[in-house]
């Protein structure tokens, strides 16, 4: 990525709706360079309205996940202008390089896979939270992983968690990184004795609806703060202190309490009518109750049209790239934004003879991150962590839902059985069974 701080030709170009230039220059300048307020040429474009910019930028792949100084994706800022066709765009692009990007890891991958011994593995997931309502409704789940060669198989009992619905089943996911990609992961159900292919593209149907979802919604950023944590060895006694320690499964294990641990949670509604405000709050009011059956308001199937454009900011390029970082005039619509900060007490326990290494273990959660509470444990363990393996850990996986992980059995065998890599012959295909998958 170019670090040159002060030549950002197609931000200009951008800024001035030149597309002509812009199309020039996108053959030799870099898409993804940043300016000083952490502005993409892609951010610049949504942020002003300037449609045709979006769709070269968007043409010649722009990044659609990259997020500025104040940590908003381009999306975010298209959600915020309200232009229909521009947030389908983008997201339709953001769906493809996430595509693109797993198909780029793919090989060292299955690499990776292949090298490392075929095993056994059981994850505890202990769910809780500090609302007292919230708490009682909270599963408990033990994940069972096979792995055999390149193919792995998980087990669980939660499928998925939306908004605070708990959708709890018998479930398997299977991923074979021998066959073709679109034919790679798939999902039993084995109580109904159907199984789902994960696509790997979603209808147009699927596309519009996120859409309509997205623009009816709190835009939200929700980051874990990693610059303020520090570790430091958990302590035990009362008159004689030493260093905590604690056996978990059979392994025995350093305890460090994790400090520093922040959830910065933000929410902007600039783009939302008070009809939209109001319908959220309902649905928020019966979350927080303890109800897990979320309000079906979109069901008409009611298309949300493109908001007015916001006025024009009258703000000139010097004026923008002039400003300190971070700091530039509004350029879109005036944000309505609300912060939050919570901290988290947390421990985890790290163990010098866990026989699998937490690149390993990285590798192996990358195949199944289609599991959302899955995906948090893989963002929490790229932290830096203590020496050995994170046994036991606290992870948060939503503002107010905390989970404790236990890495309660592994074992190297040679013995797994290649069935349970089968779809069995009596299962049919059901592919709208895991409409979140």
């Amino acid at each position: 990525m170019s670090v040159d701080h002060n030549n950002y030709s197609l931000h200009e170009c951008v800024f001035r709706g030149d597309v002509r230039k812009l199309s020039a220059l996108l053959r030799t300048q870099d898409v993804e360079k940043k300016d000083k307020h952490g502005n993409t040429a892609l951010h610049l474009a949504v942020m002003l309205g300037r449609k045709e910019c979006v769709q070269l930028l968007l043409a010649h792949n722009a990044p659609v996940r990259i997020k500025n100084v104040a940590g908003w994706s381009p999306l975010a800022e298209a959600i915020s202008y309200g232009d229909r066709q521009t947030i389908s765009s983008l997201v339709r692009k953001l769906k493809a390089q996430s595509r693109e990007h797993i198909e780029k890891r793919r090989p060292s991958l299955i690499k990776a896979l292949h090298q490392m011994g075929d095993f056994y593995m059981e994850l505890k997931w202990d769910f809780t939270s500090w609302v007292p309502l919230v708490s009682r409704i909270l599963p408990s789940d033990i994940c069972k992983i096979h792995k055999k060669g390149s193919c792995i198989r998980l087990d669980t009992t939660i499928v998925d968690f939306n908004d605070m619905r708990w959708d709890r089943g018998d479930v398997s996911f299977l991923f074979l990184g021998h066959v073709r990609p679109s034919e790679a992961l798939t999902v039993l159900d084995n109580k109904a004795f159907v199984y789902q292919k994960v696509r790997h593209e979603e209808t147009e149907m699927e596309i519009e609806d996120e859409v309509d979802i997205l623009m009816s919604s709190d835009i939200v950023a929700v980051q874990m703060s990693t610059k303020s944590i520090t570790f430091s060895r958990a302590q035990s006694g009362w008159f004689f202190r030493e260093d905590r320690k604690e056996t978990v499964g059979n392994f025995q294990a350093d305890v460090y309490d994790i400090n520093g641990m922040i959830l910065d949670s933000r929410k902007r509604r600039e783009h939302l009518s008070e009809e939209d405000l109001q319908k959220n709050k309902a649905i928020m009011e019966k979350l927080t109750k303890g109800n897990t059956q979320i309000i079906d308001w979109n069901g008409e199937l009611l298309r949300r049209n493109s908001l007015t454009p916001p006025p024009e900011s009258g703000v000139s390029w010097e004026q923008y790239i002039s400003a300190l970082p971070g700091d530039h005039p509004p350029l879109g619509r005036r944000l309505v934004n609300k912060e939050t900060s919570r901290a988290f007490r947390a421990t985890v326990a790290m163990s010098p003879d866990f026989p699998l290494s937490v690149e390993m273990l990285l590798d192996v959660l990358e195949v199944i991150a289609p599991i959302k509470h899955l995906n948090k444990l893989r963002e929490f363990i790229q932290l830096k962590l203590p020496p050995g393996f994170p046994v036991k850990l606290d992870i948060p996986i939503l503002p107010t839902v905390t989970a404790k992980i236990t890495f309660q059995d592994f074992a190297f065998r040679d013995d797994i059985d290649q069935k349970l890599f089968e779809i069995p012959p009596y299962y049919k295909e059901d592919p709208n069974r895991f409409p979140d998958i």
